[in-house]
């Protein structure tokens, strides 16, 4: 430790999300050099709009914390994995107020409830646990060393390589006489089955690839750059990347190398360049969204384009859908029907057999899982995010979760949605039923006494409830019976293909 034990037992500690507890993991092993800290408010916004520090230093993303607003007074923090374990302490240099970002603005990895971040240089603690394959989580100056400043072709991928991105490195590689390094960009979610398939094909790789899997939290704009600073950090010299802009390879701290095209030859059933295949003996690899369809369906993929290993991890992270884990979350007002619509599409679940369900209602939950919250708006937060993590375990391993809380704002929704997506799939039901209808039907009286003022912060009246645009179903039961509302959700199911009815 680098700070007096009795120093860190005063300090108050934070947590970070997901996101920023990868870009903190890159920071203290020196990957996002050259920076040693979270950004501050300047900073932030020239790297946002021009790619550089206010200093002028090239960096491609903005790297900021997200603090709540009663720390940010604080002159010092511990930062702590989910666990509590102390990783290391910010020194706080600047708290700032996020501004409303620019309609076109590449939206910041974690959100900030209460608008604040916190900027400051981090001194490590720890080194973070990683749990699976922790032995290839090797620090970037020990790769430097292996590499010994010879070239080195790194790959970034947050996806399998299939045979055309495995010819094409092959190719690459023996043309600049380098090494290859594999760095499996591991995100939310899903990082063992990357990491095994990206193993699987090591051999079909020159024989001294080196394979190194990288907490690097998804952007939306400038990825490209950002792989390419820590590519670097990692000691590549190139970088394969299949298209990129001239603004791009001025600004990458390496050189961008563009592999030759390659396609799948059906007349010698091999892949090779595509300038020495007939345009007739072209065929073409299943896009994304093929790949998807055949991995929901169950059907075989491809042997021409992807290995046997790398099929079997794919079908093994993304069974069909009729086995795969799936979070049915409805949402809406108080009395909507949410509650009747859940219990009435588990009990039709299980009548039915062959998926575990379990139902997570909003009142059951607050009774048991969430004792002892109020209803401000970080408690209900609290709730929903509970409810969340419950049910992307339960999704997690193949169950189905049906979930039935108010869930009354956009933001902690869409925290839930990632939470299920980063496990298997997510449904969001809107129980639109209007306010009227939802008040005529109260039996305990909650909307009246909330319309008195005797129950404050009540969704609907004194608080708000932002229905939403990303809804996967809409239903207002008002004319509808429970059966049919039940059914139509029912079929919906059935026609994503996470109930078989045959």
């Amino acid at each position: 430790m680098t700070t007096e034990t009795g120093e860190l037992r005063d300090l108050p500690t934070l947590t970070p999300g997901p996101a920023e507890l990868a870009d903190l993991e890159l920071l203290l092993n020196g990957a996002f050099q050259p920076l040693t800290g979270f950004l501050g408010a300047v900073d932030a916004a020239t790297v946002a709009a021009a790619g550089r520090l206010s200093d002028g230093t090239p960096w491609p993303v903005p790297v900021t914390l997200a603090v709540p607003e009663d720390l940010v007074k604080e002159e010092r923090l511990i930062l702590t994995d989910p666990e509590g374990v102390p990783l290391a302490v910010l020194t706080a240099a600047e708290a700032w107020k996020e501004p409303a970002p620019a309609p076109d603005a590449d939206p910041l990895p974690e959100p900030a409830p209460s608008g604040w971040r916190m900027a400051g240089p981090v001194t490590p603690l720890r080194t973070p646990e990683h749990g699976p394959f922790r032995g290839l989580r090797v620090p970037p100056d020990e790769v430097r060393l292996e590499l010994a400043g010879a070239p080195a072709l790194a790959v970034a991928t947050r996806t399998p390589l299939h045979r055309r991105q495995l010819g094409q490195l092959r190719q690459l590689a023996e043309k600049l006489g380098a090494r290859v390094l594999v760095l499996p960009l591991l995100g939310e979610g899903g990082h063992d089955a990357l990491v095994r398939a990206v193993l699987s094909v090591r051999r079909e790789l020159p024989g001294d690839a080196l394979v190194v899997p990288v907490p690097l939290a998804e952007r939306h704009g400038r990825e490209l750059l950002l792989t390419a600073h820590v590519a670097a950090a990692y000691g590549a010299t190139h970088l394969f990347a299949p298209s990129f802009t001239a603004a791009d390879e001025e600004a990458a701290p390496l050189t961008l190398a563009a592999p030759e095209p390659w396609a799948f030859d059906e007349s010698l059933d091999v892949w090779r360049p595509t300038a020495k295949i007939d345009p007739d003996d072209v065929r073409d690899e299943p896009t994304d969204e093929e790949l998807a369809d055949l991995l929901d369906r169950g059907e075989e993929i491809p042997e021409w384009f992807t290995t046997p290993a790398v099929a079997e991890e794919l079908r093994r992270a993304h069974p069909p859908r009729h086995r795969r884990g799936v979070t049915v979350f409805f949402t809406g007002l108080s009395g909507s029907g949410k509650s009747t619509l859940a219990r009435g599409l588990s009990d039709m679940l299980v009548e039915r057999g062959g998926r575990t369900v379990t139902l997570l209602d909003g009142d059951v939950v607050r009774r048991l899982l969430s004792a002892g919250l109020t209803f401000s708006r970080e408690d209900r937060d609290l709730n929903i995010r509970r409810i969340g993590y419950v049910a992307a375990e339960i999704t997690r391993h193949g169950g189905v979760a049906v979930c039935a809380p108010i869930a009354p704002y956009t933001a902690t929704r869409a925290e839930v949605r990632r939470m299920v997506e980063a496990a298997g799939d997510f449904v969001l039901v809107h129980v639109s039923t209007p306010l009227a209808e939802c008040e005529r039907r109260d039996r305990k009286g909650l909307y009246a006494k909330a319309r008195a003022g005797v129950i404050p912060e009540f969704t609907g009246i004194s608080d708000p409830y932002e229905a939403p645009e990303d809804a996967d179903l809409t239903i207002d039961t008002s004319g509808l019976s429970p059966h049919d509302a039940v059914t139509r959700v029912f079929d919906h199911l059935v026609a994503g293909g996470w109930v078989r009815t045959g």
